[in-house]
C-alpha cells in the first residue's frame, strides 16, 4: 500500500556554502534511522571523492525517510541536499521543481549571505512554504536574535518561529522534524489520472545503465510499464523502480507525490533531458512539463594532454564524463603550440576546477588548459553575427564591425571593513555600482561586471582581500558592445595561439606587460635570445628579451695568443645566429599555467 499523500512531504535543504546543509542532512538521516550507527559517516550524501574533500556538495543527492511523528503517525520525508555554490545553481533550480518546501539552513554567527539570497529567491520563485532553522547556535560567536532579524529584513520572510539547531551536536532534530511534518505542504495529486512525471537527473552507472530519477505528480509508475518522454517521443520499458533510503531499495510502484528512481535500459544520459515529462504509452497526459531552460556553459578553455600520445585516452575521458555531467560540454580542436585537444564549455571557474581534478585523478591525465575565455558575440560588416568561443578563431579586423561580450549582475556581501577594497577592485575590472545597501555591520555590494574580467581570478582576489569573509553571487544579465581587442603573445617572433585573448583596450597595455614579464621568467634560457611580445594586429604593445645562455667556448684555451680566442668566440657567433634562424623555442607547461593566471 503506497502511502497517502497527506502523509508524504518533499523539501529541499538550500544555504549558502558551509552553512551546514550536508551536516542537516546527516542528522535527519541518522534521527530516522536510515542508517545503523555503524554505515553513518560525515557528509554520507556527499560521495564523490572531490565533493568529501573540499567539502562541498557538487550534485543534488535525493533520500527517502521514513518517519514517526509525535502524534504517533508515520510519514515519508524525501530530502534532497543541494549544492551551495554559485556554478551549481542549475542543480538547485531543478531539485526545487520537485519538492513543496524548502528549509533555509543560516549560520547563526554569519548570517545571510549572497548564496542564501540566490537560493531563497529560487525556492520562493518554485511557491514553496519554507521553514528558517538557525544552525551552529552551540558556537559562542552565534546571535541567533540578530540573524533572525536580519532574515526579516533581508529577505523579507518571518523568522519569529525559526528553528535553533546545531547539526553537529544534533541539537534541535527533533524540532526541525516536527517542523517539517507540520508546516511544510503535502503533495497534490490523482493516483486514478494519466501518468506524469518531472525528470529530475539522470546519472550513468557502470551495471544498470543510465538511471533516472523522478518525481511523480499524477498516476502510478509501475515495473514493467511502457514508458513515453513527451519531448523527444522516445519509449521505453521501465525495468526497475526503486527509492533511495540512502541505500537503493526496489519498490513496485511510485504512486503521486513520491520521489524515486526507474532504469528502463536507456542508452545515454543525454537521452534523458533534465526536465523532460514522463508519461504512459497507452494513456498520455494532456500537456508536458515546461522543462528547465537548457543549462548554457558560461565560460570555455581548451584541455590539451601534455604528452600528445594520450590525446585518444582524453577522448574517452571526456566522453565519460559527459555521461555524467549534462552541463559539461566539449568538441575537438588543434592547435599550433599545443596539438590536438577539445574546447570544453563549463558553468564557471569552479565547474571547471572540478571537471579538470576528475580528469586527472579518475583517468590519469596530464592536462594543460588555456586561458579561460567566454562567448563573445562579433558583428561582421555584413550583418551577420557569429558566437566566438575561442580568441584565435577571430575573423580579421577589416570584416568586424562590433564585438560584444556578457555582463553579470553580481551580489557581494563584505563586513564593512572591506567595502573599500572590493569596490576598488569592482571599479578596476570595469564594474558600474548599482547600489550600495547595509544589513547590520555587512555591506551589501550590487555590481554589474563583465564576465570576462571575472572569470579569470575574480573569485581569488575578492576572497583575499576581504580575508574570506567575502560572498559573492552572480547572475547573467546582457550583452554589452565593448571596445574589445585581440591580443597575441609572440615568442621569437612566433605566435603562441594557446595564450591569445580578447582585452578591453583600455587594459590591454597593462595586461601584455604582465603576460610577458610573466613569460620572461618562466621560459628557460635557451643559446640564443629570445624576445618575447604582446601585440595588438601589428602593433607591438609590450617586449621583453629572455638573455642568451652563454656557453664558454674559450675554457680550453690555456695562455696563447689573443687571436685564437677571437676566433672562437667569432664562430659562436656565426653559430647563434644560424641557431637564431631555425632555433624552435621549448615553453615548459608550468610557463603555461602560470602566465593564464594572472593579475597576482
Amino acid at each position: 500500500m503506497s502511502t497517502p499523500l497527506s502523509h508524504i512531504r518533499n523539501f529541499s535543504i538550500v544555504a549558502h556554502i558551509d552553512h551546514g546543509k550536508s551536516t542537516l542532512s546527516d542528522r535527519l538521516i541518522q534521527e530516522t534511522g536510515g542508517l545503523t550507527a555503524r554505515e553513518m559517516k560525515e557528509q554520507v550524501l556527499d560521495s564523490m571523492d572531490i565533493e568529501r574533500e573540499r567539502g562541498i556538495t557538487i550534485k543534488a543527492q535525493t533520500v527517502r525517510l521514513n518517519y514517526t511523528a509525535d502524534d504517533g503517525e508515520s510519514y515519508v520525508l524525501n530530502l534532497m541536499d543541494t549544492p551551495g555554490h554559485v556554478d551549481f545553481a542549475y542543480e538547485v533550480s531543478r531539485s526545487l521543481a520537485a519538492c513543496e518546501g524548502s528549509i533555509l539552513v543560516v549560520d547563526a554567527s554569519q548570517g545571510v549571505e549572497a548564496q542564501t539570497l540566490a537560493n531563497v529567491y529560487q525556492a520562493i520563485e518554485h511557491d514553496h512554504e519554507i521553514v528558517p532553522v538557525l544552525n551552529k547556535v552551540d558556537l559562542p560567536a552565534a546571535e541567533p536574535d540578530r540573524v533572525r532579524q536580519q532574515i526579516e529584513d533581508v529577505i523579507g520572510i518571518d523568522a519569529t518561529d525559526a528553528v535553533e539547531a546545531s547539526a553537529k551536536t544534533g541539537l534541535g532534530i527533533h524540532e526541525v522534524l516536527q517542523a517539517i511534518v507540520t508546516r511544510l505542504p503535502p503533495p497534490k495529486g490523482d493516483p486514478t489520472a494519466p501518468l506524469k512525471a518531472l525528470l529530475v537527473d539522470a546519472w550513468y552507472d557502470a551495471y544498470l545503465g543510465v538511471v533516472v530519477l523522478v518525481r511523480v505528480f499524477d498516476g502510478v509508475l509501475k515495473a514493467g510499464a511502457q514508458i513515453r518522454m513527451m519531448q523527444t517521443g522516445a519509449t521505453y520499458k521501465i525495468d526497475k523502480i526503486g527509492v533511495f533510503e540512502p541505500k537503493a531499495v526496489d519498490v513496485a510502484a511510485l504512486g503521486p507525490g513520491e520521489i524515486g528512481f526507474i532504469t528502463a535500459q536507456i542508452k545515454e544520459v543525454a537521452d534523458a533531458a533534465v526536465g523532460e515529462t514522463i508519461t504512459e504509452e497507452r494513456r498520455q497526459a494532456a500537456h508536458a512539463f515546461p522543462g528547465f531552460k537548457p543549462v548554457q556553459p558560461v565560460v570555455f578553455c581548451g584541455l590539451y594532454p601534455v604528452d600528445a600520445a594520450d590525446f585518444e585516452d582524453l577522448r574517452a575521458a571526456v566522453g565519460r564524463l559527459r555521461l555524467n555531467d549534462a552541463s559539461f560540454t566539449y568538441e575537438m580542436e588543434t592547435s599550433a603550440a599545443l596539438g590536438f585537444g577539445f574546447r570544453c564549455g563549463f558553468l564557471g571557474l569552479l565547474h571547471l576546477e572540478i571537471v579538470q581534478e576528475r580528469l586527472t585523478r579518475e583517468f590519469n591525465l596530464d592536462l594543460i588548459a588555456t586561458a579561460p575565455s567566454v562567448i563573445y558575440r562579433v558583428t561582421l560588416t555584413d550583418g551577420e553575427v557569429i558566437e566566438l568561443h575561442n580568441p584565435a578563431d577571430l575573423p580579421d579586423v577589416v570584416r568586424i564591425a562590433s564585438i560584444a561580450e556578457p555582463w553579470i549582475r553580481a551580489t557581494i556581501f563584505t563586513p564593512d571593513d572591506y567595502l573599500g577594497a572590493v569596490i576598488k577592485l569592482c571599479q578596476d575590472r570595469r564594474g558600474e555600482q548599482k547600489e550600495l545597501s547595509y544589513v547590520g555591520a555587512r555591506a551589501m555590494v550590487v555590481y554589474d561586471l563583465p564576465l570576462n574580467e571575472v572569470v579569470f581570478d575574480f573569485y581569488d582576489r575578492l576572497k583575499s582581500i576581504s580575508k574570506g569573509y567575502a560572498s559573492f553571487d552572480y547572475q547573467i544579465s546582457d550583452y554589452r558592445t565593448g571596445d574589445l581587442v585581440k591580443m597575441s603573445i609572440l615568442v621569437n617572433s612566433e605566435p603562441v595561439d594557446a595564450l591569445s585573448m580578447l582585452v578591453h583596450r583600455a587594459r590591454a597595455e597593462t595586461r601584455g606587460r604582465g603576460m610577458v614579464e610573466k613569460m620572461k621568467e618562466l621560459i628557460p634560457p635557451h643559446l640564443f635570445v629570445i624576445p618575447i611580445q604582446a601585440a595588438i594586429g601589428g602593433k607591438i604593445i609590450a617586449r621583453e628579451t629572455v638573455r642568451a645562455l652563454r656557453k664558454d667556448v674559450t675554457a680550453k684555451c690555456y695562455g696563447g695568443d689573443a687571436t685564437r680566442k677571437r676566433k672562437l668566440l667569432d664562430k659562436q657567433k656565426e653559430g647563434k645566429k644560424k641557431m637564431r634562424q631555425f632555433g624552435k623555442v621549448e615553453i615548459p607547461q608550468e610557463a603555461f599555467i602560470a602566465a593564464l593566471k594572472m593579475d597576482d
